[in-house]
């Protein structure tokens, strides 16, 4: 069981979970952990390094090689997740305000992140409750028993980004421990705090010591001595590209799984024919509003290419830009507020220097583009910038070629539903997309050609977890949620048993 006999003072550095214990980081190194709304430090984590990753990796080493958990009957580490299920639902309101806290954003968007968090771990418990305990592989004789069964890949190492913390490391906690697994978690330096907190709602639940392992600390230490560590059997990363291709070559010398979730550049493909009546028209800007805005654009699958037909272009651009200027930006914790600041000054300063190259490259701003002026809701100190609306953009510029992970939405046209289509797939991404259309037929036929992972018609962002999550291209590779989602975190067995042996001679002599 976790160590417990720490002061809340002692424990503030204690943030580093290996073998049951919250330690300091061997160096003694912290970070302040700031708010992104005033850029004033409100909590205080141990910076590991490679020392203190080690330590973690070999608690969980052996947790799982000498524990009990891997061997656990199904029906007991099931109990065991809907057991945190339930502490996540006790816990919402405290974990949904540290989410807005660390992240930035809304505290309702804290909350409904805290209520999917919950769900995940619910239906993993579900899925890994309700299989067969092998599929029978017909031998051809009534001698042989042939049956592929399912196991443990090991030594998990995650690694998790810092605009879902808690979700994003809930989709790979949640089915490696439903597969029975022992894992070391590395969240992002720069939004921590709720995955501290789901390790100890880990051990409250009844986990075994050292199954659960956490080490804060920045990416070049942490995540690159786990994506490379010889006792760790599959590693799960999701962040940016380049991040992503480094994990993978570290990773290649062990030849471990690895699962990867990348970047993303999201087309929102609309036709005019979605807005002939008034509410298709209204019902399309709101949901194109959404895909760029939520949590500021800084979303993997944000809807930050609008793709719209010209015939309706001028008027759906006018209208999505007066109410983009709407949007009430302040502090996630404040009542009326939409939508929160960005993570940081440097996620801000990229996010600025794409407008700039987009204006420069003959882009047209049709809203914001700019740091809000300062109010109570909205320090001047706070990392704050206002909805973006590039019209007239065209596929040579950065703006539409690269993620810009802020809250800009670039504008291009099409006139045929192959143009269309030719632009949606016109990216070295392909993690999610949307078509907006009233005919039927165009649904199908566009969400068939779109070289997406997700493809959401007539809408965009809702995800189901007994779906999969992937992606085409620079996106990624692998799956999380459904049932490929446990599947990551298993190996496949193949127990042939010949019930009558009999001697086979090869050779002869």
């Amino acid at each position: 069981m976790a160590n417990s006999t720490h002061t809340p003072a002692e424990r503030a550095h204690r943030t580093i979970h290996a073998g049951g214990e919250w330690l300091a980081a061997s160096s003694g190194a912290t970070r302040e952990i700031l708010d992104p709304a005033d850029a004033v430090a409100f909590a205080v984590v141990a910076e590991g390094d490679e020392k203190d990753t080690d330590l973690a990796v070999a608690a969980a080493r052996r947790a799982f090689d000498a524990g009990d958990w891997p061997h656990t009957p199904v029906a007991e580490r099931a109990a065991l997740l809907r057991r945190v299920a339930g502490l996540l639902v006790r816990d919402r309101e405290k974990l949904g305000l540290l989410e807005s806290r660390d992240a930035g954003k809304t505290v309702e968007e804290g909350r409904v992140d805290i209520d999917c968090v919950a769900d995940a771990f619910r239906y993993f418990a579900d899925l890994v409750a309700g299989e067969a305990p092998g599929r029978v592989v017909d031998a051809g004789s009534p001698e042989v028993h042939s049956v592929v069964v399912h196991e443990p890949v090991g030594v998990c190492a995650m690694i998790t980004p810092w605009n879902y913390p808690l979700l994003q490391a809930s989709w790979k906690i949640a089915p490696a421990l439903a597969a029975g697994n022992t894992f070391v978690i590395k969240p992002s330096e720069i939004t921590p705090l709720t995955t501290v907190a789901l390790i100890d709602l880990l051990v409250e639940a009844g986990l075994p010591t050292g199954v659960a392992n956490i080490v804060t600390g920045p990416g070049h230490t942490v995540g690159a001595r786990l994506a490379e560590h010889p006792d760790v059997d599959l590693v799960s990363f999701t962040g940016g590209l380049t991040s992503g291709i480094k994990v993978a070559q570290a990773a290649a010398v062990t030849v471990k799984k690895v699962a990867l979730e990348l970047g993303g550049k999201n087309p929102n493909v609309v036709f005019a024919d979605a807005c002939e009546t008034e509410e298709g028209f209204d019902t399309a800007v709101d949901q194109a509003l959404n895909a760029a805005f939520i949590h500021s654009g800084q979303v993997c699958s944000a809807g930050g290419r609008l793709i719209v037909e010209e015939s309706v272009r001028e008027r759906f651009v006018a209208e999505l830009a007066r109410r983009a200027e709407r949007i009430r930006l302040g502090r996630g914790t404040e009542e009326g507020v939409e939508c929160g600041p960005l993570v940081s000054a440097q996620q801000r300063a990229k996010t600025e220097d794409h407008v700039a190259s987009a204006l420069a490259e003959g882009a047209e701003l049709r809203c914001g583009g700019r740091r809000p002026e300062p109010s109570p809701q909205r320090p001047e100190s706070g990392y704050f910038y206002e909805p973006t609306v590039l019209d007239h953009c065209h596929r040579e510029m950065r703006v539409v070629r690269e993620e810009v992970f802020g809250p800009v939405l670039t504008v291009e046209t099409f006139q045929t539903e192959d143009e269309a289509v030719a632009l949606a797939n016109d990216t070295e991404y392909g993690l999610a997309g949307a078509v907006w259309t009233a005919d039927a037929g165009r649904a199908r036929r566009v969400a068939g050609r779109l070289r997406h992972g997700t493809v959401w018609i007539n809408d965009f962002h809702p995800y189901l977890p007994q779906a999969e999550w992937g992606g085409f291209g620079k996106s990624g590779v692998g799956r999380e949620l459904g049932p490929a989602g446990l599947d990551e975190y298993r190996e496949s067995k193949h127990v042939y048993q010949n019930l009558a042996p009999k001697p086979v001679r090869w050779f002869s002599g």
